[in-house]
């Protein structure tokens, strides 16, 4: 332990340190003070963490280090092997703790800041396996290997170049190298160009090169689309297997929570969906077959033309004409019952539509959450997807709220007195400035009135001499009041030394004894405590071997009970379904006929006796038709004859009145020619 702290105190002495400690002040100093060194040491090594610990809390300031340590790899000695006693060692301040980390860093010093660099770039940040599922996060994790492993190379690279030590004078031979082959390899070019100029076909076959180069790049394209797509098809079952795993997490917490809460939550989605089935989808669902019957019917009838509209305009007038005479034959006959069936009726129609309202909300909302929800698992992907921390639950949210109130206030307040310090330093910048210009102003009178007078420089002169006699005055003065007062000083020292001496011997002798009774009651605290912490966790092992034992037996309680709510819901279904069948054995047995109408035997039974029925009337219809059909196509085929034998009989019949009229232009013609 003395050489480990005699190396501490050394490397702590040297650069870039320079603390002056010893033994006895390094050993002397408090836990506060321990841990703001280990900090200074820290913050050497990666500047990140050279903070005050005064201004951030004892689990910040443990954590911290503790990851920085982790990123190290520090390993704590045998006899704090146990991570939380290192932790609380470390969050305490103890010298047991912190003596062997700050022996461990300052002995590896420049290695340990090379480590740390490298760690701001290598520490691979853990993405959760449910947000690699999103294509765009699975990419930008990808690339984000690709760079750390381009990181990684470079970086050997440059270390490389540091231990080969090339010289400024071989790099610029490179060059010139490099300089020349490019001239050479431009010249070959162009001999090449002027060899291929005089060649036949020379650009087409450039071209045929050129689409050669273009379709082996198309190639190399297409493999690398088909080999990305088999990493998405991979990545794609790794999701799907991901999410079979998470259903049956699912299920297994759906199992694992409390029966009652679970019962809770199914009548409620029960009365709710059974209201939505009872209730309104099947009102819905009237309204819309109401409205597509409408609809098919109005398409099934013929154009209406504007008569047709202006007969059933009529017949709408009619109608309401009708409603209104029943509407005030209703209020002649008043009667107070009929006022009370209809004031129930308006409320029973008011709750309903309260209640559709109601399952309208609930529905919106229902849909809003889940698109809420949705929205904030995108955030939440975007947010791990560009390095960003976890969301802030409220708690945190509210602490960081009022430390950013406090700043913002102390702010305001400290921007109060910069401004206010700006201004007054405006005034007295500009005051001297005035005082100066005046000053000047005063001298070069000074000087012209001594130009005048022909002595020049007098008033300058005057001033040294009275400075210099005046500070030779003050030098004196203070020389002899030094000298009284070193005399008097000593003087008094002498005396306060010999009375201090006096005083102190006793407490000297006191503080000897009491410094061995400390170093005793140390040991003896640390006997204590290490049986405390033994004591401890063995007690933590027997609670927690009990705690285990608690929650099978709750898990197995909460199971017996589900499997006895179980078989009661069970049990009182089937009681139903046994009073049901009663029910309808007794209708179904009873001499009363109305009794039997009620039987859902006796119903089915008469349904099927009218299915029966209209099925026979349909095969004897079917039959008439079947036995009718030949004999009507016949029908129909000689009235198809007769219509086109008509139409023949019309034609020829046109074609002989043509014929005749033409006969009888051309025998009047004849005849007037004869006449003239």
């Amino acid at each position: 332990m003395g050489d480990q702290m005699q190396v501490i105190v050394e490397k702590l002495n040297q650069e870039p340190f320079k603390k002056s400690y010893n033994l006895i002040s390094f050993d002397s100093l408090e836990p506060l003070q321990l841990l703001q060194l280990l900090s200074d040491v820290l913050g050497e090594i990666d500047p990140k963490h050279a903070v005050d610990i005064r201004e951030e809390l004892p689990e910040q300031t443990a954590k911290r280090m503790l990851n920085l340590l982790g990123i190290l790899k520090y390993k704590p000695p045998g006899t704090v092997s146990d991570l939380s006693a290192f932790r609380q060692g470390l969050v305490t301040g103890s010298k047991a703790v912190i003596h062997p980390v700050l022996h461990w860093l300052l002995q590896r010093t420049n290695e340990l800041r090379t480590r740390a660099y490298l760690a701001r770039f290598l520490v691979k940040l853990e993405v959760p396996a449910e947000f690699l599922q999103d294509d765009t996060v699975a990419d930008f994790n990808k690339q984000y290997e690709e760079l750390m492993e381009a990181f990684k190379n470079l970086h050997k690279e440059h270390e490389q170049l540091k231990i080969s030590g090339l010289s400024t004078a071989e790099i610029r031979r490179d060059i010139s190298a490099m300089e020349e082959e490019k001239d050479q390899l431009a010249k070959r070019v162009e001999r090449l160009k002027k060899r291929v100029e005089t060649v036949q076909n020379h650009q087409r076959m450039l071209e045929i090169a050129r689409q050669l180069r273009l379709e082996k790049e198309r190639e190399e394209s297409l493999a690398q689309q088909k080999q990305e797509q088999k990493s998405q098809l991979f990545h794609t079952e790794q999701r799907l297997q991901r999410a079979q795993v998470q259903l049956k997490e699912m299920q297994h917490m759906v199992a694992d929570s409390k029966p009652e809460s679970l019962m809770k939550k199914l009548e409620e989605e029960i009365n709710f969906n059974s209201y939505l089935v009872n209730e309104k989808i099947p009102r819905e669902m009237e309204s819309k077959k109401t409205s597509v019957y409408f609809l098919q019917k109005l398409v099934a009838e013929p154009a209406m033309t504007q008569a047709d509209l202006t007969a059933l305009e009529s017949e709408i007038e009619e109608v309401t004409a009708q409603m209104n005479q029943l509407i005030e034959k209703r209020i002649i006959t008043y009667e107070p019952t009929d006022s009370k069936f209809s004031m129930y009726r308006q409320q029973a129609s008011i709750i309903s539509r309260k209640k559709e309202a109601k399952a309208e909300e609930l529905q919106a909302a229902k849909e809003e959450m889940s698109s809420l929800e949705k929205q904030v698992e995108q955030k939440n992907t975007q947010a791990h997807g560009l390095g960003g921390s976890e969301v802030l639950t409220e708690d945190e949210f509210k602490q960081y709220v009022s430390r950013l109130r406090s700043k913002n206030t102390l702010y305001k307040r400290r921007r109060q007195e910069v401004a206010a310090i700006t201004a007054e330093y405006g005034i007295l910048q500009r005051t001297e400035e005035l005082l100066r210009q005046r000053h000047q102003a005063t001298q070069q009178q000074l000087q012209a009135i001594e130009e005048k007078k022909g002595i020049s420089g007098y008033s300058y002169t005057q001033e040294e001499l009275e400075r210099v006699s005046a500070v030779k005055s003050e030098m004196d003065e203070v020389k002899g009041q030094t000298l009284d007062n070193m005399s008097e000083m000593v003087k008094k020292l002498n005396a306060m030394v010999a009375e201090k001496k006096a005083s102190l011997a006793p407490v000297i002798k006191e503080l000897r004894q009491l410094r061995q009774t400390c170093q005793e009651l140390t040991q003896e605290r640390e006997e204590k405590k290490m049986h405390y912490d033994s004591c401890a966790a063995g007690l933590e092992t027997n609670r927690s071997a009990l705690e285990q034992e608690v929650k099978g037996l709750l898990e197995e309680c909460a199971q017996e009970e589900s499997n006895y709510r179980y078989i009661n819901c069970m049990k009182r279904s089937l009681e139903v379904q046994l009073q049901r069948a009663k029910e309808e054995m007794k209708a179904y047995v009873s001499p009363e006929p109305q009794e039997r109408r009620r039987a859902l035997r006796e119903q089915y039974t008469r349904i099927i006796l009218e299915q029966e029925n209209l099925g026979k009337k349909l095969r004897e219809k079917q039959k008439v038709v079947r036995e009718s059909h030949g004999l009507n196509m016949k029908q129909m085929k000689m009235w198809q004859d007769f219509e086109k034998l008509m139409e023949c009989k019309r034609e020829c019949f046109l074609k002989q009145q043509n014929q005749a009229a033409i006969g009888q232009i051309i025998q009047e013609g004849g005849k007037d020619r004869l006449v003239l």
